[in-house]
């Protein structure tokens, strides 16, 4: 296996904090290393230097002659007066990038919803971070240097470049080095993983399960300081060993192992206790969603308002626990104000239960704002003097300080401004102080923005014993599966059950996606053009089909709504099943009715 790069007693450090100690590392040809660890222990500083982009204090990086090494920056590094074709493919002919097979899949895995002639100032962060990814993608690396690819990704656009990434070079050739704090990423594309801790960085075989597996090994062997994380490792190990067949059939380590580690490790969550006890405190009644329809004002005067959500029929059980799936401007945030209750619906209604306490983690950090000035001691002072998690007979009284401490906060941090604390820092002080007003209905929205995988799995521990009902949503693919039941997603504007997850819901994107060139030469959207010829019979051929369809699906749904009216009105996951199935119907129903529309239209024309 052929050297590209190395590091040979690498030492950085800081005016009040050594980073790196004669740290000495290789990448090899076919290597796939994430590296992970703690916020502010050196991971993007490693890969700085490993990339060329830092040098460090002491020490040197060498790189084999003619290796090319391509880096994605944390930081937004685009020119705001650049043009989004010039940054992906510069000056290069369309024909010569229109023929190279590697360019053309990262256009369409990342760019088709960004016009190929757009400024990159109009564009929003999102997409900024999108077309800096799509212009490295395009090049032609030997290695690749990634920070933080994920960010501002959703799901889908997060399992295209996992996919990209595993076929862009043959195994045994190119080097990958990732920083990133998305697990399902990391344990889908990595064979190695560096762990940065106390000025080193510490090798692992395998992706982020197996790393999490040979942790607990070194953690049940070292001194007794490690057993809180180890503890924490273990419970996020169980939950990996006992969760979808695909993670656990990756995994480069022994699986009779990993089931001697957890073979006495009780459930993530008690079920049970937590759903009774958010009865207790909730009712039967949470939150209902009937009908419920959103519009807004059409951007032209005497337009058609602009269709966001659709009749959407759901009621929020106490202590559920769902997860929320959607692309970028699908609606998710509409929803989630629907649930709050900081939004009406322009149709349809929303009731929320007498006892309905409902707290949100939004993206923004208003919560804080009150506080900048204040250090954390002082903040949590102010609320409440004890925190209670877990339920029955493993219910444990916290203080703040303490659930700080579970949080990952020292001692020494207790006395530090709110404002000069680090964007994770910052976030889980932000959740403490919801949780410690005590909601009975919790919204996350995208809860993960600057935590490390350590402080993730802290998180996700709080939750699991947090008893009320939880409603998130998230891109990071591995935190939403972690801590919901459930999962649903906004497609076509409407809400559907996902049995089958996340798979279920990229299968559908999938199947939607090839669903619009159904006819390559008609036009799918609005602006359709008056057909003829072999477009005309195509179009025509297509109606016909939507409407045999379009009659099948009306039987169908009518011996859903006789189901459900015979059904037991008591069984409430039977009527749900049912539910769902007529959802299911009537979202492909409007599919059809609208496309039935386009066709008929431009006939006409």
């Amino acid at each position: 296996m052929a050297h590209l790069l190395g590091a040979e007693a690498l030492h950085l450090e800081y005016p009040t904090k050594v980073v790196f100690d004669s740290v000495s590392l290789g990448v090899n040809e076919g290597d796939r290393i994430g590296i992970v660890g703690r916020n502010g222990d050196g991971k993007s500083s490693l890969l700085g230097m490993l990339a060329g982009r830092r040098e460090p204090d002491a020490g040197r990086v060498t790189v084999r002659g003619g290796v090319r090494v391509g880096v994605l920056d944390q930081d937004d590094v685009l020119d705001d007066d650049e043009i989004v074709s010039r940054i992906v493919v510069g000056d290069v002919p369309e024909h010569e990038w229109a023929g190279d097979a590697r360019v053309r899949d990262v256009i369409a895995g990342l760019l088709t919803d960004i016009p190929w002639d757009a400024v990159i100032g109009s564009l929003s962060g999102g997409q900024r971070r999108r077309v800096a990814l799509a212009a490295l993608l395009a090049g032609d690396w030997d290695v690749l240097a990634l920070d933080e690819p994920t960010n501002h990704l959703d799901v889908e656009a997060i399992t295209w470049l996992a996919t990209h990434l595993k076929r862009r070079w043959s195994q045994s050739a190119g080097g990958l080095l990732v920083v990133t704090h998305d697990r399902w990423f990391l344990d889908e594309i990595c064979t190695a993983t560096w762990e940065v801790h106390d000025r080193l960085v510490e090798p692992f075989d395998g992706g982020y399960a197996a790393y999490i597996l040979q942790r607990v090994e070194r953690d049940r062997m070292a001194a007794a300081s490690e057993a809180k994380r180890q503890n924490l490792a273990r419970k996020e190990l169980a939950w990996l060993r006992r969760g979808a067949p695909a993670r656990t059939s990756k995994p480069k380590f022994r699986i009779d192992a990993a089931n001697a580690l957890i073979e006495n490790e009780p459930p993530i969550r008690d079920a049970v206790s937590l759903k009774a006890l958010a009865v207790s405190r909730l009712g039967k009644e949470v939150v209902d969603l009937v009908d419920a329809s959103v519009s807004y004002p059409a951007p032209d005067p005497g337009g058609a308002p602009v269709p966001v959500l659709r009749d959407v029929q759901w009621r929020i059980a106490p202590g559920e626990r769902t997860g929320i799936l959607g692309v970028n401007g699908a609606g998710k945030s509409t929803l989630l104000g629907l649930v709050a209750g900081t939004l009406q619906p322009s149709g349809g209604r929303v009731k929320h239960g007498k006892t309905v306490k409902v707290a949100s983690l939004s993206q923004r950090m208003d919560e804080l704002e009150e506080h900048l000035n204040d250090p954390v001691r002082v903040v949590i002072g102010r609320l409440r003097t004890t925190y209670t998690v877990g339920s029955g007979s493993k219910a444990q009284e916290l203080t703040p300080g303490q659930m700080l401490e579970r949080l990952g906060f020292s001692s020494v941090q207790l006395s530090t401004p709110v404002k000069d604390l680090s964007g994770g820092q910052k976030r889980r002080l932000q959740l403490l102080l919801i949780l410690l007003d005590q909601p009975n209905v919790l919204i996350l929205d995208e809860p993960t923005n600057d935590l490390d995988t350590d402080m993730l799995a802290a998180m996700e521990d709080l939750l699991d014993t947090w008893p009320g009902t939880l409603i998130v949503v998230s891109h990071d693919r591995y935190f939403i599966e972690r801590v919901t039941d459930q999962q649903y997603a906004i497609l076509q504007h409407r809400l559907r059950h996902l049995p089958g997850g996340v798979e279920e819901y990229l299968k559908l994107r999938s199947a939607e996606d090839a669903a619009v060139p159904t006819s390559a030469a008609l036009p799918a959207e609005e602006g359709m053009q008056s057909l003829s010829g072999a477009d005309r019979r195509t179009a025509e051929k297509e109606i016909s089909s939507i409407e045999r369809r379009l009659t099948k699906l009306e039987t169908m749904a009518k011996g859903v709504h006789e189901r459900l009216a015979a059904h037991d009105q008591s069984d409430y996951q039977g009527l749900q099943k049912l539910g769902d199935e007529l959802r299911g119907i009537e979202d492909e129903s409007a599919g059809l009715e609208e496309r039935w529309l386009q066709l008929s239209d431009a006939l006409e024309g």
